[in-house]
């Protein structure tokens, strides 16, 4: 028989075995028994708010590829975070994100600072939820949702522990080696193979997925041998692929009708990881024509069971592209190497004042050290993005994949944590950077080298774009003035820069990409144009 040790101990051994040494939280009373005497051979990372905590997670586990730990307080702490827990079950981030329970002994007489039915109020965002039936149970708990949370799809998973767990007796936990990626049934390897090489005119969709997995050089091998043109999929939250390779077509919108138009021109479509069937508006039109034949690979079998048209592979996409190139021919395919017409070269755009968000981020671009990691919170400025600021190298990118606001700063932390030796730029809205502001704090505190860019156009311009889209009228301003992110920088301790002509900008981003700690950098841009989609 082992000699007990206490559930805190083993739940520590746990996190030491998964090589997980950060911990992020905004903890309250019912975490003081994991808390106290913290071991020096880990990190504790505090936030101001909860969703800045777990944000900062996501971050910290997209950039490290193990899944990040989080230390949350009982019911009104875990409420709190529950939008970037959202953001990060539609990142598909591998989380464990643990939360307080008061003293078991209370649970009967509903006490104050409980949580009641614990485990169902972060569903159905987590893949598993628990509050062990026994104190001693809790260690094998964390332990299996850490292995949870690295099966594909990878996402975030929660443990409710009662206060007095921590103190109780328990047995030793072994952290196992679960291999997470898995390949296609041949049969359906044979299929993909045999619809690439009778397609008359070919195509690709790549999504997040290919840089989850790791597959970003597998596809660009498979593209330069098929010839084929490759579309990012809408709203993709990763590098999917790189956007200056001449295989690169574009972005999809994420509109059906608009998908439709731009497929419709080839027989087969290859979609890799990507969420294609996920759309922003309602349109009657398909979005694949009836003589398109889609292949659909997801390592995700509820989403190949959900799509409504096409053949679908379970399996990981590196896995799927690795076996693909053992099979394709050394040339591209009958009628598969035709040239999409070449992309017109972006041209530059000329310094104005009021600043032109496509001018800021032309000048983001020029200035950007290399190897740099992006995380983007900027949802009226993606379009102008997509033209003067490409992103060119797997593991570069981040952005949320849900839509969801008040991820990207913290996400930006976490990413800077994780990659001490890359430079983090936190690209972010105005309205977006309002939702997470604390966040600036552990930046701060921890002198993250992270240069956050706002670029302030002083509403919630996408509303109003989306409203004229739709044709809506006569709705309440979104209108955000008043604003001063610099003075708000400075209030938590980071250094900040007001800028307002276009001459200005480039010496400012040059200077806060070379400093060794947190700079803001607030852009004063004009409004931008109605492009949406």
């Amino acid at each position: 028989m082992l000699a007990s040790i206490t559930v805190r101990d083993a739940v520590l051994d746990v996190l030491r075995a998964a090589g997980v040494s950060t911990v992020f939280g905004n903890p309250g009373s019912t975490e003081l028994r994991f808390l106290r005497d913290w071991p020096d051979d880990f990190r504790y990372v505090t936030a101001l708010h909860e969703g800045v905590a777990v944000a900062m997670a996501d971050g910290f586990a997209q950039v490290s590829g193990n899944a990040a730990f989080v230390n949350l307080h009982s019911a009104g702490g875990l409420g709190n975070a529950m939008g970037s827990i959202f953001s990060a079950f539609r990142n598909l981030t591998p989380l464990v994100i643990t939360a307080g329970q008061q003293t078991r002994a209370l649970l009967p007489a509903m006490p104050f600072l409980y949580a009641e039915d614990a485990t169902v109020l972060p569903r159905p965002y987590v893949k598993w939820s628990c509050e062990p039936a026994r104190g001693e149970d809790v260690p094998a708990a964390v332990a299996r949702a850490y292995h949870l949370a690295l099966q594909r799809p990878c996402g975030p998973t929660f443990v409710s522990i009662p206060e007095d767990d921590w103190d109780r007796p328990a047995e030793p936990v072994t952290v196992r080696k679960i291999f997470g990626e898995f390949g296609a049934d041949p049969r359906a390897l044979d299929v993909l193979a045999a619809e690439i090489a009778g397609a008359a005119r070919l195509a690709i969709v790549a999504g997040p997925g290919v840089d989850r997995d790791g597959a970003g050089d597998a596809l660009v091998a498979v593209a330069e041998r098929l010839g084929a043109p490759v579309w990012v999929s809408p709203f993709s939250s990763r590098c999917s692929f790189p956007e200056r390779h001449p295989r690169f077509a574009g972005f999809l919108p994420p509109v059906r009708a608009a998908i439709g138009r731009t497929l419709a021109r080839y027989d087969v479509v290859l979609v890799l990881g990507a969420p294609i069937f996920t759309y922003h508006v309602y349109t009657a039109e398909a979005a694949f024509a009836a003589t398109t034949r889609v292949l659909h690979v997801t390592d995700d079998p509820a989403v190949a069971a959900a799509a409504p048209v096409g053949t679908a592979v379970v399996a990981t996409t590196r896995g799927v592209l690795e076996d693909l190139l053992r099979r394709l021919p050394p040339a591209p395919p009958r009628g598969a190497a035709a040239r999409e017409p070449e992309r017109s070269p972006v041209p530059s755009v000329a310094p104005s004042d009021p600043i032109a968000p496509a001018f800021a981020l032309q000048a983001i671009a020029r200035t950007l050290p290399p190897r740099a990691i992006v995380v983007e919170e900027a949802p009226t400025h993606r379009s102008p993005m997509h033209e003067h600021l490409p992103i060119l190298a797997p593991g570069s990118f981040f952005a949320a994949a849900s839509g969801s606001l008040g991820w990207g700063l913290g996400a930006a932390i976490g990413a800077a944590l994780a990659a001490p030796d890359r430079r983090v730029l936190a690209l972010l809205g105005d309205g977006s950077s309002m939702y997470a502001i604390q966040g600036l704090w552990t930046a701060a505190r921890l002198r993250v080298p992270v240069t956050f860019v706002i670029l302030d156009n002083r509403a919630y311009a996408a509303m109003d774009e989306f409203g004229r889209y739709l044709g809506f009228a006569n709705a309440p301003s979104f209108a955000l003035p008043g604003l001063d992110f610099v003075r708000a920088a400075e209030a938590f301790g980071v250094r900040g820069l007001q800028i307002e002509r276009a001459g200005e900008l480039e010496p400012a981003l040059r200077a806060a990409f070379a400093a060794d700690v947190p700079v803001l950098v607030s852009v004063a841009v004009e409004a931008p144009e109605n492009r949406i989609y």
